[in-house]
């Protein structure tokens, strides 16, 4: 996978993963999720997503 392609998918997945964790604390709380949890959520999300797309090898199916 290319660097962008990476960094792609890791943004999708921070914005995926805090927006699941704020509707979650909106349901639990019923209060917004303050912005430094979201930020906490979404750069715990990314460093595993990160690391395992840099061991993932995508073969393209070139005949």
């Amino acid at each position: 996978m290319s660097f962008w392609q990476r960094v792609g998918v890791t943004v999708i997945v921070v914005l995926v993963a805090s927006f699941i964790v704020g509707q979650l604390w909106q349901a639990a709380f019923t209060a917004r999720l303050p912005s430094y949890l979201a930020g906490v959520v979404g750069g715990l999300a990314a460093v595993p997503v990160w690391e395992f797309l840099k061991r993932v090898s995508i073969k393209s199916k070139a005949s």
